[in-house]
C-alpha cells in the first residue's frame, strides 16, 4: 500500500471552497451519514463533543469509505493525545486555543517525525501505517499532515502574524463565538465589532499567504468572508441538524 494522500490539505493550499460540518454525536452511523450529505469536510469533535480515541477512530474509518474529508478537533494541546490521534489515522488537525508564537511552534514539533519533530514512532501498532502495510508512510506522513490552528483570543488575535507564519502551520481557523465572549460579546458571534475582528483576521492571514477558515452559518456573511480569502468554513452541526429537523416536523404536525 501507499501514502494516503491528504485532500483536505490540498484544497486549503489550493484556495478551493470547502464546507465542513461538526461532528458531536459521537457515533459511527450518524458520521456515516453525514458523509452522504455532500459536506467536503467533517470535523470530528473532541473539544466539546463527548469523542474518546476509539470513537474518533470509529468515525474515520466510517468516514474513509466516502469522498468526504475528515477533520479532527482534539481538547488541547496535549503532544500525547496529538500522538495517538495521528497513529489512529487522522491525517488533519484542528487545534483549538493557540495564543502565541511558542505554541505554534510547540504543535508543529508534535505533529512531525524526527529530526523536525517529537512525534513518537508507531509503525506496525497503528492504524496510520495500516498496520505496517503503508511501505512509504514514513517517507512521506509529515508532508501528508495538515496542522490548523484556532484563533479565538484575544491573545491569539495578537499574535496572528506570527503564528501564522510559523513553517509547518498549514491553516488557520477563525472561531467567533469564543472570540466573541472574549471580546465581551458572550452569546453574540455576529456582533459587528466581532465581525469587523474576524474580517481583519481573515485578510491578515490571507495578505500572509496562508490558508484561513472560519465558523459561519449565514450564507450571506460566509460569502463576504470568501471575498476576503476565506476558503474553508465549517457551516453547522450534527446536533444542531438533527434539532432543528425534529422540530421543524413536529411543528408541521402540530398546524
Amino acid at each position: 500500500m501507499t501514502m494516503i494522500e491528504n485532500k483536505f490539505k490540498q484544497g486549503i493550499q489550493a484556495s478551493i471552497k470547502q464546507l465542513g460540518a461538526f461532528m458531536a454525536l459521537a457515533d459511527t452511523s450518524s458520521a456515516e451519514l453525514m458523509a452522504t450529505t455532500g459536506f467536503d469536510w467533517l470535523l470530528i469533535d473532541g473539544e466539546h463533543g463527548p469523542n474518546d480515541i476509539k470513537e474518533v477512530m470509529g468515525q474515520l474509518q466510517a468516514l474513509a469509505a466516502y469522498p468526504v474529508n475528515a477533520v479532527v478537533r482534539l481538547p488541547d494541546h496535549d503532544v500525547a493525545g496529538i500522538k495517538r490521534v495521528l497513529d489512529i489515522g487522522a491525517q488533519s488537525l484542528l487545534i483549538p486555543m493557540v495564543d502565541s508564537v511558542q505554541q505554534a511552534k510547540d504543535l508543529v514539533q508534535a505533529v512531525q517525525f524526527p529530526p523536525k519533530g517529537i512525534r513518537g514512532m508507531g509503525g506496525g501498532l497503528t492504524r496510520a501505517t495500516r498496520w505496517g502495510s503503508v511501505t512509504d508512510y514514513l517517507k512521506y506522513a509529515d508532508d501528508n499532515i495538515c496542522l490548523v490552528l484556532q484563533i479565538e483570543t484575544v491573545e491569539g488575535l495578537e499574535a496572528l502574524d506570527g503564528i501564522t507564519q510559523v513553517d509547518g502551520v498549514d491553516g488557520i481557523f477563525i472561531g467567533p463565538a469564543d472570540l466573541a465572549a472574549a471580546m465581551g460579546y458572550i452569546g453574540q458571534p455576529a456582533h459587528p465589532e466581532v465581525c469587523r475582528v474576524v474580517e481583519d483576521a481573515i485578510q491578515r492571514v490571507q495578505s500572509l499567504g496562508k490558508p484561513v477558515g472560519v465558523y459561519c452559518a449565514d450564507p450571506a456573511q460566509a460569502k463576504c468572508y470568501q471575498e476576503m480569502g476565506a476558503s474553508f468554513f465549517l457551516i453547522a452541526a450534527d446536533t444542531i441538524l438533527l434539532r432543528l429537523a425534529a422540530i421543524n416536523m413536529v411543528e408541521r404536525f402540530r398546524t
